[in-house]
């Protein structure tokens, strides 16, 4: 081999060592960047209790499946004072609390049936005192007691069992902020426990302020 040929391997293999040795640090550089970046990243992902769009767990899942019936409910009541109610405001508060109510159901049973989980049929098993009854459900006895009443009676039932009705859904709203993942249910979490909060505080001083007592001569039956 001639000392020409012999020198031009030599640089060869000082040049390729070098190159190896230059991307072997950039790599490490940036690994050690990248590692912190990641890990930043993560942590506030983690810190915020947010989830990939889609992701959802167990308790998004519970709190679909209790608030569908417990929404019925409310729907069902408010129907009744539709009818039965003496006082305009609270016939005006019961189409409200329907027109809110009514999209919710519609958009919780989507979600059920994207995650391939089944969707709650009617208010069964779910009233107070039932094994699985949710917060605030009304008893079956509550149910009839109101439906056979009417005028001043009726209003001032429908707004005490509505303000149990709403406190029960706050509760589980409260629930889904704490243990849920998937976004658009926290959100409608929220959503929940800013308005049912301030239809509480509504009902509460339509009570107090002798609003929906009708006239003097209704009577729950």
């Amino acid at each position: 081999m001639s000392r020409s040929s012999l020198s031009r391997r030599v640089a060869s293999a000082i040049v390729i060592t070098l190159t190896l040795s230059l991307v072997a640090a950039c790599a490490g550089g940036g690994g050690k960047g990248g590692g912190a970046s990641s890990g930043a990243a993560t942590a506030t992902v983690s810190a915020s209790g947010s989830a990939p769009s889609g992701q959802h767990n167990q308790a998004d899942v519970r709190f679909a499946q209790e608030m569908i019936p417990h929404r019925r409910q409310a729907i069902d009541m408010a129907d009744l004072a539709a009818r039965q109610a003496a006082s305009d405001d609270v016939k005006a508060l019961a189409e409200k609390i329907k027109k809110a109510q009514g999209p919710e159901i519609e958009t919780m049973t989507a979600w059920l049936k994207s995650w391939g989980k089944p969707v709650p049929q009617g208010e069964a098993g779910t009233q107070r005192g039932g094994p699985t009854a949710q917060p605030g459900m009304a008893g079956g006895q509550e149910m009839a007691n109101l439906r056979n009443a009417s005028g001043a009676g009726f209003d001032k039932m429908f707004l005490a069992m509505m303000i149990a009705h709403h406190q029960g859904a706050v509760a589980m709203a409260n629930s889904e902020k704490k243990d849920g993942l998937y976004g658009p249910a926290k959100q409608l979490a929220d959503s929940i426990i800013s308005s049912q909060n301030a239809e509480i505080a509504q009902m509460r001083g339509m009570l107090g302020g002798g609003t929906g007592t009708g006239s003097p001569s209704a009577t729950a039956h």
